[in-house]
């Protein structure tokens, strides 16, 4: 009997568990569902790093130069083909493509928001980091080359001035941290914590100088160009004679070292921006920015091993190649030569087919955008968070 009562409990134990999951099969798909989303989310947040901005830093790069030669007057020089071309297709592609920049950085920014909501201690650590942080620049400088490429929106109005100083600030706190680190903190003395990726402080107070130039606010602008090219003649040696870090570097974040064309070229448009025109210190920064990409195209071993498999760091070879075009359009348009023009036309091609490629790698190696072997990702989780 006992046994008989035992086997009708579990009978109706099973039965009862079999109801009920047959009464609520939507109640548990849907808790499945929300469960497996939460795990994805935190994944795909675990993993995802300022470097993601690469992508918005090269494509408000590419805007800034479709909007500079579009806005250039056409003449009858053979010459300017190419702009009479950017100029009759400015009224559609333009703001088409400003408007795709602008919802991919939308969406890094709203995700690196969410890592700061529930990720706090990693993105503590990616700033304590020598190579993490510098990259926290980068959403900065991305919303300051759109807003300064905005089809929308001219310069010297009550919402540019407000969007400047929005992403200004921050730039000036993030120099203020890291460069008084670099002479007050024991280990963090630049000699020690410098590497390729460091120069992103000094293109953040470039491109603020710019967009602080087209406003008209030219103490502005000449306060944050003398604070980054005063930082990058230091930070310039130091790499040079190789005092720093920066042979720690992953092989896969190799592309890291077009960043030191970019800055002298981001230089040149500023000066030029504050001055009006491309004078002698204009031409100076861009021709070393000039001497420096052939260096390093003259050097394909560097960067053969990052370029064996996808990965989201080739997204930093297009933003110093836009800026080093952009400084050869305005040098063309000064000097008005053959030499100058076909300089012009190699690097705009260049430019061009740079991320248009990138953009359809990374389409075709979306899988890959997440990897868990992320340089970056990996360079925090090896470093804790100390002070």
């Amino acid at each position: 009997m006992a046994a008989q009562q035992g086997s009708r409990c579990e009978i109706e134990l099973v039965i009862e568990r079999t109801s009920t999951t047959q009464q609520n099969p939507r109640t548990n798909m849907r808790t499945i569902a929300q469960s497996s989303l939460l795990m994805s989310l935190n994944s795909l947040l675990t993993k995802f790093h300022a470097g993601y901005f690469r992508i918005s830093l090269s494509l408000g790069g590419q805007a800034l130069l479709w909007k500079t030669l579009s806005s250039v007057p056409t003449t009858d020089d053979k010459s300017n083909a190419l702009r009479r071309v950017f100029h009759a297709l400015h009224p559609t592609i333009f703001p088409i493509f400003w408007s795709l920049a602008l919802f991919i950085l939308i969406l890094l920014s709203l995700l690196y928001i969410l890592r700061c909501l529930f990720f706090f201690k990693m993105v503590k650590a990616e700033f304590l980091h020598h190579v993490g942080v510098n990259y926290l620049f980068a959403p900065w400088i991305s919303w300051l080359l759109l807003l300064e490429s905005s089809p929308f929106m001219a310069p010297k109005t009550v919402p540019y001035l407000v969007l400047w100083w929005l992403f200004a600030v921050p730039v000036v706190m993030l120099d203020v941290k890291i460069y008084g680190q670099w002479f007050t903190k024991g280990k963090r003395f630049l000699s020690t914590v410098a590497n390729p990726t460091s120069q992103m402080s000094v293109i953040g107070n470039l491109v603020g100088a710019q967009a602080a130039a087209h406003m008209g606010w030219k103490e502005s602008a000449v306060c944050l160009f003398s604070l980054g090219m005063v930082h990058y003649l230091v930070l310039f040696v130091t790499l040079y004679q190789r005092l720093s870090g920066g042979d720690r570097l992953p092989v896969l974040l190799r592309p890291v070292f077009f960043l030191f064309f970019a800055a002298p070229g981001v230089a040149s448009l500023a000066w030029e921006s504050i001055v009006g025109s491309f004078d002698i210190a204009s031409k100076m920064l861009f021709f070393l920015s000039l001497f420096l990409f052939t260096s390093l195209i003259c050097r394909p071993t560097l960067f053969r091993r990052s370029m064996r498999r996808f990965n989201v760091a080739w997204w930093a070879y297009s933003f110093p190649v836009t800026m080093l075009a952009l400084a050869s359009t305005d040098y063309a348009q000064e000097v008005k030569g053959t030499i100058s023009h076909i300089l012009m036309l190699c690097l705009l091609a260049l430019s061009f087919l740079v991320c248009l490629s990138l953009t359809l790698f990374t389409f075709l190696n979306s899988k890959m955008l997440l990897p868990d072997n992320d340089p970056i990702a990996n360079l925090v989780i090896q470093f804790p968070v100390a002070d």
